[in-house]
């Protein structure tokens, strides 16, 4: 009997044309990019599931460490710079197939603090930590499935920028940076809002820094997020 269900499970997934890949032994893989002229970076993380983590700390222009276990899964990655504007894309694969085993996808991304980044993730379901107060950010733009999102711009930033967050099904926490004007915007399929440091005026949080502050941020909230926590600290 269990030889015959053996069988019929294989000739349904080949009749299916479905490939069932199983995780296998965990593999690393190390890349970085080397500083060069670029005066600006663009970064942009496209993660299907799995665990992400982005911050500073690397005197190169990129580090990147990947876990898996999964060989089909190993990133892509992919540098470019032209007229001093250098481009980071890292993707992880979409190869349709099925999975067996318990999987593990594990991206660790530090990023230099010496140019200005404009900060793109895309990330279908598990967990984003960001730690970004420490980089020149120029703007940052998440799009996220079913997860959790957790996003710290504590620093001390040089210059304006604007936060965009697109949800799904998940949780989203922001930690915000003192001394520096806050404006926040929350609409859409919203669950559960609370804002610390912030005062609310109709779908608007604002710190009491924003009127005088000449360095702001701008935080702009909209789609299915099951519940948002804004802190201002």
């Amino acid at each position: 009997m269990l030889a015959r269900s053996a069988f019929l499970l294989g000739s349904t997934l080949f009749l299916s044309g479905c490939i069932v890949e199983t995780a296998g032994p965990t593999q690393h893989d190390f890349r970085s990019i080397e500083l060069d002229s670029s005066e600006s970076l663009r970064v942009n993380c496209k993660m299907g599931a799995g665990h992400l983590r982005v911050a500073s700390g690397t005197e190169k222009l990129a580090r990147a460490d990947f876990t898996y276990n999964v060989p089909s899964w190993k990133p892509y990655v992919r540098y470019h710079s032209t007229a001093g504007h250098g481009d980071l894309n890292i993707e992880q694969p979409e190869t349709g197939h099925s999975h067996m085993g318990h999987t593990r996808y594990d991206w660790d991304l530090r990023l230099t603090r010496d140019i200005p980044v404009d900060l793109r993730v895309n990330f279908g379901a598990g967990e984003a930590v960001l730690d970004v107060g420490d980089l020149s950010l120029k703007s940052v733009e998440v799009e996220m499935g079913v997860g959790k999102l957790s996003l710290d711009l504590r620093g001390k930033p040089r210059q304006s920028y604007d936060v965009r967050i697109r949800g799904g099904v998940g949780e989203a926490t922001v930690r915000l940076p003192r001394d520096v004007g806050i404006s926040a915007e929350a609409e859409g399929g919203i669950g559960e809002i609370s804002a610390s440091g912030l005062r609310r005026e109709g779908h608007r949080y604002f710190n009491d820094a924003f009127d005088r502050a000449k360095v702001k941020v701008h935080l702009d909230v909209r789609g299915g997020v099951g519940a948002i926590r804004l802190i201002s600290d």
